[in-house]
């Protein structure tokens, strides 16, 4: 399936139904980060910590206490601090920085404690 043009609600969907894992979403978004890193649209890829995440968000909706975005991969803006991982700012001061909280903007995608 094309997931990239897939809307989230079918991704959740999908996820609930378990049609699909967190693990195979994620694994399928860090599969078309490499094919075009060309690009360099991103700045920080923790293929690792993406599929730990990923793993941990399988367990969650197993358990039937997942949100509604619990196990969709998401990327976005490095301006957003999200807690360990590397965030500049656009910024060569910044370079290397590791944040240890996260930004209000990624606090309100409602990812549960437990993915961090």
């Amino acid at each position: 399936m094309s997931w990239h043009q897939t809307p989230i609600a079918l991704m959740a969907k999908a996820l609930a139904a378990k049609e699909v894992s967190s693990t195979e979403l994620t694994k399928y978004f860090l599969d078309r980060i490499e094919a075009g890193k060309r690009f360099n649209a991103y700045l920080d890829v923790s293929t690792h910590l993406s599929l730990e995440q990923a793993s941990k968000a399988d367990k969650i909706i197993a358990s039937g206490k997942s949100g509604k975005l619990t196990g969709i991969p998401v990327a976005h803006k490095d301006v957003f601090v999200t807690r360990g991982w590397k965030s500049t700012a656009a910024s060569k001061m910044l370079e290397g920085y590791l944040s240890p909280f996260d930004a209000t903007v990624v606090s309100n995608l409602g990812i549960p404690d437990e993915l961090n």
